[in-house]
């Protein structure tokens, strides 16, 4: 079962890398960035943590959404 995540990152993200993130949203406020939507599991939640270090963007949060 899928759980709703939002991970938030300092700064905006740059369009080319939005692709990166699949079908997850990707929307920013004009200082952080949040890559949100639903994530397999734990494995593909840590692959997705992967993907923010290896665009070195500073991490601020990870958020478990509720289901509602």
């Amino acid at each position: 079962m899928n759980s709703r995540y939002e991970i938030r990152v300092r700064g905006i993200l740059d369009r080319r890398w939005t692709a990166w993130f699949g079908d997850l949203q990707v929307t920013s406020d004009g200082e952080e960035t949040a890559i949100s939507g639903p994530v397999a599991d734990q494995a593909a939640l840590h692959g997705l943590l992967v993907k923010v270090r290896d665009l070195g963007l500073f991490l601020i949060s990870v958020r478990h959404l509720d289901a509602d």
